[in-house]
């Protein structure tokens, strides 16, 4: 990667075409855009009617009869794909409107109209534009694994309740007759969905149990073949043959409904052109209430596209720049709110086919929004014809395949703390929404960390030391190495005084197993020794739980000692005050000097015990330094 700083946030697109692109290069780009575009162009319109609410398009419909729900797929499609594609750090990446989306769109859309989730589109653009010039785009992957899989196959599971209506040609109504709404929360949607199971339309039903059926079978027998164009295509001609587009039925004996609902029938068509840029209608107001939705609009875009990201670095052995795709992540979605789309990232499996149909550069997604494109300017009316049951199935295959069954099983087997996380982060996802399933998530996985790392950083069966005790337990599940001569088995414990070896980081879940061993001693000791020669960071929490854990020691009468203290922390010690509050007489470099200090209290105490002298007190001198260094690095004690 170049450290020249003009082109730390250079496209790939023009890093390619600066060093040389030749006609052969553009031949195979162009079979992997035509490839692509032939998969993209059925999903963007099925895409586009899951994820707006039924009263958002009635209303859209007044306002713009040429926005419909498939149309909005199909801006997306060619608007954020052609940006991505010109724009990212990844050089084969494919980007547009995903499933994964579904829901979230869905549900902003359903409470705030177009406008709130146009507002939110824009603002999670200029939150991935600051993000990636922050250059925060490394840290997504810290992301843990059982929290990607747990919103994932929420997110999953969300879709298929989505899709159970169209596929079975359910036909739910408001009191007026009119088709109602679903709801957005997952348990009203299937109880409503589960109180109109009479009304199933067996027509519909079939061309979607039919369409379901061949996609399988097509992605299990022919896996390089665009099995949703072809269903789509053919799934059409049927039911435009046998007249199911037009004729239409009472499933009520009051109501008629087509016998398989198209879209034409229900939302009249696409336009054949794109729309002019138009800023979406907004007030102070909206922005603050849509701040949370564009942050989880932000954060799916984020991990999602980087995933793709690193799913086609894995298939092409290429490397790509994290902060520059969320940079053109987010000119992409700011694009797309001011053309009417949806929002957009790094759709995973449009990049993985582009790929395998041999795209080697960015030229391959900007040639596949451009087909996209002119298929609209050309076809248009043809998307009329086609069934929502065979829509709807194309969705149902796309959630089974980012459900991913076979590795959310294989993390139930997993160790305990994992499965907490995934089952807490997938439960949270389909019951609340993804913000909440994300962030506790996260935060569950966090703490679970910090615990682990108090365990390993301090077990007392294995760390704690006494002068009756100074040898290593037997049961012990990893032993210090014999051959180690800083080990505190070398070294002679003075009676009335404990060691405590820390082996990791010292924070506040660390602290407290500290309180634990002090509590658990029959006799407070006169001099707990803590040894960090192993600790290389501490941060406030530590310090203020070290200092906490001092004054416990205090308060029992045992003076506390740190012994091989390194830099880093003693800076951050000694910056924050805790040094002059511990005593700089009681932080040693090394442990050989600590248990002289910790002799000379001893003595001392015993001393005054013995021959109490109020007038003439010891002084409290700090034991003169040696020349030993325990820290590893830095010499050997």
């Amino acid at each position: 990667m170049s450290t020249d700083p003009r082109r730390r946030f250079e496209p790939e697109l023009w890093k390619c075409l600066r060093e040389g692109y030749s006609f052969r290069a553009l031949g195979r780009d162009a079979l992997a855009g035509m490839t692509v575009a032939v998969i993209a162009l059925p999903l963007a319109m099925a895409l586009g009617i899951a994820s707006i609410p039924q009263n958002v398009a009635d209303s859209l419909s007044h306002e713009y009869p040429w926005l419909t729900p498939p149309a909005m797929g199909l801006f997306t499609v060619v608007v954020a794909g052609l940006i991505i594609s010109l724009l990212g750090g990844t050089r084969v990446q494919i980007g547009g409107p995903t499933a994964a989306f579904i829901p979230i769109v869905f549900a902003i859309s359903l409470e705030h109209g177009h406008a709130g989730l146009a507002v939110a589109t824009l603002m999670a653009g200029f939150l991935l534009l600051v993000g990636g010039i922050l250059r925060l785009g490394r840290y997504i992957k810290f992301i843990p694994y059982p929290v990607e899989t747990g919103f994932t196959a929420g997110i999953a599971v969300t879709i298929l309740a989505s899709q159970v209506k169209d596929l079975l040609g359910l036909t739910i109504l408001n009191e007026d007759g009119r088709l109602a709404t679903i709801p957005a929360d997952f348990v009203p949607k299937i109880s409503l969905l589960v109180s109109h199971l009479d009304s199933i339309n067996w027509h519909a039903a079939g061309v979607g149990a039919a369409s379901l059926a061949c996609l399988l079978l097509m992605q299990r027998v022919a896996p390089r073949t665009p099995r949703a164009l072809i269903v789509i295509v053919g799934a059409s001609l049927v039911v435009s043959a046998l007249g199911w587009h037009t004729a239409t039925t009472h499933f009520d004996g009051m109501h008629a409904r087509p016998v398989v609902e198209t879209i034409g029938s229900r939302f009249g068509g696409i336009p054949s052109s794109l729309p002019s840029p138009a800023l979406p209608g907004f007030s102070w107001s909206l922005v603050r209430e849509m701040v949370p939705s564009a942050l989880t609009i932000a954060l799916l875009c984020a991990i999602e596209s980087l995933l793709s990201a690193v799913v086609a670095d894995g298939m092409t052995g290429d490397r790509h720049r994290p902060d520059q795709e969320l940079m053109a992540q987010g000119a992409a979605n700011i694009g797309s709110s001011l053309l009417f789309g949806l929002p957009a990232t790094g759709a995973i499996a449009r990049t993985a086919a582009n790929i395998k149909a041999g795209a080697r550069t960015p030229v391959a997604g900007v040639l596949h929004a451009v087909f996209v494109l002119a298929i609209m300017l050309t076809a248009a009316s043809l998307a009329k014809l086609v069934p929502l049951p065979a829509l709807a199935a194309v969705l149902v295959v796309v959630a089974l395949n980012i459900a991913q069954v076979g590795e959310f099983r294989s993390l139930l087997r997993a160790p305990r703390h994992d499965v907490i996380v995934l089952l807490a982060t997938f439960l949270l996802t389909v019951f609340t929404d993804l913000t909440i399933g994300v962030g506790v998530g996260v935060v569950l996985a966090s703490v679970l960390f910090m615990k682990r790392m108090a365990d390993a950083a301090a077990d007392p069966r294995v760390r704690a030391y006494a002068a009756d005790n100074p040898s290593d337990p037997a049961d012990t599940p990893h032993p210090p190495d014999p051959k180690d001569p800083a080990r505190i088995q070398q070294r002679a414990i003075p009676p009335g005084v404990e060691v405590f070896e820390i082996n990791g980081p010292l924070f506040f879940g660390v602290v407290d197993r500290l309180n634990d061993v002090l509590r658990g001693t029959t006799r407070a000791p006169a001099v707990f020794i803590l040894r960090l020669r192993f600790t290389f960071h501490i941060d406030a929490s530590g310090m203020h739980s070290l200092e906490e854990f001092n004054h416990k020691c205090q308060r029992r009468g045992t003076r506390l000692l740190l012994a091989g203290v390194h830099a880093q922390p003693l800076f951050e010690m000694t910056r924050m005050g805790l040094v002059d509050r511990l005593g700089i007489e009681n932080i040693f470099e090394n442990l050989d000097d600590a248990l002289a200090r910790a002799r000379t209290l001893i003595h001392r105490e015993r001393a005054e015990q013995d021959h109490p002298n109020p007038a003439h007190p010891t002084p409290d001198h700090p034991t003169p330094p040696t020349h030993h260094d325990e820290n590893p690095g830095r010499g050997s004690e």
